[in-house]
């Protein structure tokens, strides 16, 4: 899949705002300062479409993005608040939590999660907790090992079996991605394009 365009819808602070239509979607989530702006940037080939920050936690909202608008492989991508050590009060982060869950529970267009997690380290207790909850809600997801370009490229492959082993995955599911050095897109792509094209055809086969 080549993504051609891709453009901000909206902001959603609360669930209540979160958008409502029939395309596919494709969130993104991941602690602070994994990288997700970056990603979603060097993703869709647009630089400046997602804020990025050097300070973690500046995703505050669920945003939304309305990917190759027209074609067979249109998309929602919804980028996801980060969840982790952003420096703000536990009733700020209470209130992103509940956000984050609500939207997770009840998207019924919800086709795929990219779960980000840094390649460097070992996932923690929050990469833990999201990992349980798509697992046990039964939502399909892939891990993407951002940030790949800081590593040895010797060691980049035994940082995704670590990752693989650690979630109990097989390490096809771990897609190790560099947004500075521009590596790895070429296999998220192909998935999101398996994932969107499949669910067209169910839809096409329901009608």
């Amino acid at each position: 899949m080549k993504i051609t365009k891709a453009a901000y819808i909206s902001g959603a602070a609360s669930y209540q705002q979160c958008i409502v239509s029939d395309l596919p979607q494709i969130a993104v989530a991941g602690k602070s300062n994994v990288g997700k702006s970056s990603f979603i940037n060097y993703m869709v080939g647009d630089g400046k479409l997602a804020r990025t920050s050097k300070l973690p936690g500046r995703t505050r909202l669920i945003n939304y993005f309305l990917v190759n608008e027209g074609a067979d492989t249109e998309f929602i991508l919804a980028d996801l608040p980060g969840y982790g050590f952003a420096k703000v009060s536990d009733a700020e982060k209470l209130k992103w939590a509940d956000l984050l869950e609500k939207y997770l529970a009840n998207e019924g267009r919800l086709v795929q999660v990219l779960f980000l997690v840094d390649i460097r380290h070992d996932p923690t207790k929050d990469d833990a907790a999201m990992y349980n909850y798509l697992f046990a809600n039964n939502l399909p997801f892939t891990v993407i090992a951002t940030k790949a370009d800081k590593l040895p490229k010797s060691q980049v492959k035994n940082r995704c079996r670590a990752i693989a082993s650690f979630f109990k995955l097989g390490q096809d599911n771990v897609l190790p991605v560099s947004s500075s050095a521009k590596t790895g897109l070429d296999a998220v792509l192909a998935k999101l394009q398996q994932v969107i094209l499949s669910d067209k055809a169910t839809a096409d086969d329901e009608d």
